[in-house]
């Protein structure tokens, strides 16, 4: 039975896709798993919920915290050593730049993104992946992709040895599956969502590819776009002005009007935001996994998506695509899917059943059989 030590530091900073893997994963493997063999790093404890805007800790322990990890990644300090030898693996962040040398050391790789579409990013998170690269990716025992499309990238990009990734799909948390129309209503009702409405969900960044979706919302058929909504939910980012602008003069308070934008929606809210929905657009650019795309399959939701990266690996045959380069193929493609009520029930039933393949209790299995597997 092997010791674990995770960094957990995703859970103390403003993150989306990573803290949810992260927290999912760890609740996951506390099921079967004491926590003296889960611990996590820097000195926390899974906490009850979690929010990505914000950490769950008050503010001096959280900085206390993230004062700790900076110290260990001084160079050449040994403090993280020290913490390695009382661990059998240390599964390793993209916040840690000297990991412990005297135990296993794996990590989690969630997307190429900085250097494939480098144009999407500031230089100094470009200069960190990279050096997050050498300094531990490169060295790790062994990797863990989220998707086949993150490990042949991560081969093709970093000349990582394709023995030295396994493919370990990510989960969708239960409370996605099966929601109850009351948890539905409720949060209709919070929110204010009165009419049907299409459904995009994300982080606002350059690579969610919002401006190509506002303009292909704006060439819908008009039938369509009085009869739907378009409803764009997440944190802004670090979109240009303009996609801001715009999602900003899209009245939040106005039921009526042809586009909403909510900003973050909390955790709690999100099931009965996706199980809501009439259908779920995702024109990502390039995603390693894409959680929106699993959780709205889950919940039985259609999804209109991207035929690139990862996400015809994790929706397969319960998705319509669309080029995500092209406004005119993302409008088809939603078009399509609002005029057919027999094809967003027939890619509803398709998603339910593929969704299986993401529980967090397989997931967490088959990480747990890696680690055992490295410790013996």
């Amino acid at each position: 039975m092997p010791t674990v030590l995770i960094d957990a530091t995703s859970l103390l900073l403003r993150s989306a896709g990573v803290k949810t893997y992260t927290y999912e994963l760890v609740k996951a493997l506390r099921k079967d798993h004491k926590p003296e063999d889960v611990r996590l790093f820097p000195f926390l404890d899974l906490p009850a919920d979690y929010n990505h805007e914000c950490s769950p800790l008050a503010y001096l322990s959280t900085l206390t915290r993230i004062a700790a990890l900076q110290f260990g990644n001084i160079p050449y300090n040994p403090t993280w050593s020290l913490l390695g030898r009382k661990v059998d693996v240390f599964h390793c962040s993209n916040q840690c730049r000297n990991p412990p040398r005297n135990t296993i050391l794996t990590a989690t790789l969630h997307d190429m993104t900085c250097w494939l579409t480098p144009e999407f990013h500031f230089e100094a998170n470009i200069r960190a992946d990279a050096l997050y690269a050498d300094r531990v990716l490169k060295r790790a025992h062994r990797l863990i992709a989220v998707s086949e499309n993150s490990r042949r990238d991560a081969i093709s990009v970093l000349g990582i040895p394709e023995e030295r990734i396994v493919v370990i799909h990510p989960g969708v948390a239960d409370h996605f599956f099966n929601v109850p129309m009351e948890e539905i209503a409720h949060v209709r009702a919070k929110l204010q969502l009165t009419r049907p409405y299409v459904l995009s969900l994300g982080t606002i960044e350059p690579r969610k590819n919002i401006d190509r979706l506002l303009t292909a919302w704006s060439i819908l058929r008009k039938e369509l776009r009085k009869e739907f909504q378009l409803v764009i939910a997440g944190p802004l980012g670090w979109a240009p002005e303009a996609t801001k602008a715009a999602l900003l003069r899209a009245d939040q308070r106005c039921p009526q009007s042809e586009v909403r934008y909510l900003g973050y929606v909390a955790e709690r809210d999100l099931p009965g935001l996706i199980a809501g929905a009439t259908t779920l657009v995702y024109p990502s650019l390039y995603e390693g996994f894409g959680f929106p795309i699993a959780q709205a399959m889950a919940s039985g939701i259609p999804v209109v998506t991207s035929n690139t990266s990862s996400l015809p690996e994790v929706a397969g045959e319960a998705a319509e695509y669309a080029d995500p380069l092209s406004v005119e193929s993302i409008h088809v493609s939603i078009q399509k899917v609002l005029e057919s009520e027999e094809l967003r029930g027939e890619l509803g039933r398709r998603g339910r059943r593929r969704s299986e393949k993401f529980r967090w209790e397989i997931s967490a299995s088959r990480t747990w059989a890696l680690w055992s597997d490295l410790a013996s």
